[in-house]
């Protein structure tokens, strides 16, 4: 079981060096809570499922708005650097006792960044999305085109509710996680990250429909969500590799 106090807490972590720098706005968390010996074998080597209190794991569905990647510093890109994304995690914990999320999939609708970010050893895809706001009424749309599952997509329809003031220890442990798992060359490494605390609102799901989470590798995961929030957004910045 984990130290609520240490997964709650959500000071920026260093990150060294920034190697770039990014925008998330109007992100959407739609979380699943799991058994931890479901996802445990999806996790990289020496990683295994981080945990809330409960001794639950989870599963995101994360889909928001990338705005201006910037690298080595510079200014972040307007357009090329700016894109619909829809990502599909896990939350792991190494021996070192760092906490991440273990990224099974990444959806984008900007087919430079999925290139790049592919050779890089992160499993981005490219597909058609499309982001629509009328007030408080937020729709997230995707349809896969590479590499596939081809046509693996789905929408998601939500309403923005009102601030949290004081998050509790599940939406702390959700979204305050600075840093990434990855497998690259046969070695699992970890990938800091830091940012202030996520602005959270309570969030109401009116529509989800797809299989992002099938894709993934998740076919287990039913039924309504355990746990819906939203956030106008955080900026972002990545170091090295560790």
């Amino acid at each position: 079981m984990v130290d609520v106090e240490e997964v709650t807490d959500t000071a920026p972590r260093p990150a060294g060096r920034t190697l770039f720098s990014q925008g998330w706005r109007d992100v959407a968390f739609v979380h699943w809570a799991l058994d931890p010996a479901a996802v445990a074998p999806l996790l990289p080597p020496g990683t295994r499922p981080d945990t809330t209190p409960d001794g639950r794991t989870w599963a995101g569905l994360v889909p928001f708005r990338m705005r201006r990647i910037g690298v080595l510093g510079s200014p972040g890109l307007p357009w090329v650097g700016s894109f619909l994304e829809t990502n599909v995690r896990l939350y792991s914990v190494d021996e070192e006792g760092r906490r991440g999320v273990v990224f099974r999939s990444l959806d984008a609708d900007r087919l430079l960044p999925v290139f790049v970010a592919r050779a890089a050893g992160l499993p981005y895809l490219w597909s058609r999305m499309r982001f629509d706001r009328d007030g408080d009424l937020l729709t997230y749309t995707s349809r896969r085109r590479w590499p596939g599952p081809r046509g693996a997509g789905g929408r998601v329809e939500l309403r923005v509710g009102p601030r949290l003031t004081d998050p509790g220890p599940v939406e702390r442990f959700l979204t305050g996680r600075w840093g990434l798992h990855q497998t690259a060359f046969g070695r699992t490494r970890y990938w800091p990250n830091e940012h202030p605390a996520w602005p959270l609102h309570r969030a109401e799901l009116l529509a989800w429909d797809g299989d992002l989470l099938a894709a993934a590798g998740l076919p287990g995961v039913e039924g309504p969500p355990d746990s819906v929030l939203f956030s106008p957004g955080v900026d972002v910045r990545f170091g090295p590799r560790l």
